[in-house]
């Protein structure tokens, strides 16, 4: 039995320790990312780029990518279809950007060959493989632990190398408000990826989709992408504190400024509506919002909130907070 091996609270809370890396600043760190979207959405042309990308050391969008071998497994693909993309997309190509059109599955021998191809390509920090499901084997075990089980082989492979392998997986047909729980499986894929992406296309006519970014190292993001000429092309870039922001009320930013002219204000929520002259929201909802957010924007903008039960009704209390 192999003893446990740990590490002490003081060890950690001093000695220095490497930060995750990224072979797209900010986007694909090492370990395992799982990349997700509908069929024929055009997961492998955006792969393809990404790929492409990394082998020559140039931005993806507007990232920057760290230069290094790449091992593309486009197990869906012939090398005829890969040649055709490729000269859809580029006209100058890396030496570094090594392709596979065939693998053993995981349970006969994946990992063995990708060991073998590091060694052959020891600087390599990416490798795709496109897609889960060609090297998955029939399981009648629980799905969970099915599930559990492939994707933590292939991130422990991950971890153990220091590289990126980006899996690329379906979704799900039916609607959810979240868009992560349309990730095909159960959740022991998304709980063991470090990342997950999904592509989601507005409409199946549009040429547009969004991008929803999430991980442990990965802070969240939205990006809009648009498909023209075979590639995606970046829109906008939305970022989690940005994102952050516009999820705030427009009715509370108007509270900041009713707020710029007075040390205090008391009154209900109806009260406060109509001094604001504001007819579209709830007092109810207003009330509901302030106290939500009475912490990360109210407060971070100097106004302090209070909420109180009296005789005349629940009563609202603002003040300008001076002391933070």
């Amino acid at each position: 039995m192999q003893k446990l091996q740990t590490v002490n609270a003081d060890t950690l809370l001093y000695e220095p320790l490497e930060k995750p890396s990224f072979v797209v600043d900010g986007l694909i760190p090492t370990g395992l990312t799982l990349f997700c979207g509908a069929q024929k959405i055009g997961k492998s042309w955006l792969m393809l780029k990404l790929c492409l990308c990394v082998s020559q050391g140039i931005p993806l969008w507007d990232m920057p990518t760290q230069e290094s071998d790449v091992l593309y497994l486009c197990l869906e693909d012939t090398f005829c279809r890969i040649q055709n993309r490729l000269f859809r997309l580029t006209d100058e190509a890396s030496g570094r950007l090594h392709f596979a059109v065939a693998s053993d599955k995981l349970s006969d021998g994946l990992i063995v060959q990708l060991e073998d191809y590091l060694k052959e390509y020891p600087d390599s920090r990416l490798i795709v493989i496109d897609t889960l499901q060609k090297v998955r084997t029939a399981s009648k075990d629980n799905a969970y632990a099915s599930d559990y089980g492939d994707i933590s082989l292939i991130k422990d492979f991950a971890d153990r190398h220091s590289l990126a392998v980006i899996v690329v997986h379906h979704i799900r047909k039916q609607n959810d408000s979240d868009v992560f729980n349309k990730v095909s499986g159960t959740t022991g894929l998304t709980g063991s990826a470090d990342a997950t992406f999904v592509l989601q296309q507005e409409s199946r006519a549009s040429n547009a989709a969004k991008l929803y970014v999430t991980g442990r190292d990965t802070p969240y993001q939205e990006f809009t992408l648009r498909f023209r000429d075979c590639s995606w092309e970046l829109v906008e870039r939305k970022e989690q504190e940005q994102l952050a922001k516009e999820a705030i009320p427009d009715v509370l930013f108007r509270i900041v400024n009713f707020m710029q002219d007075k040390e205090e204000w008391t009154g209900t929520a109806t009260e406060l509506l109509d001094a604001l002259e504001e007819t579209e929201t709830a007092a109810n909802v207003l009330t509901k919002w302030m106290n939500e957010y009475r912490l990360d924007f109210l407060l971070e903008n100097h106004i302090r909130y209070d909420f109180s039960r009296r005789s005349s009704g629940r009563m609202i209390s603002l003040a300008v907070a001076t002391d933070i």
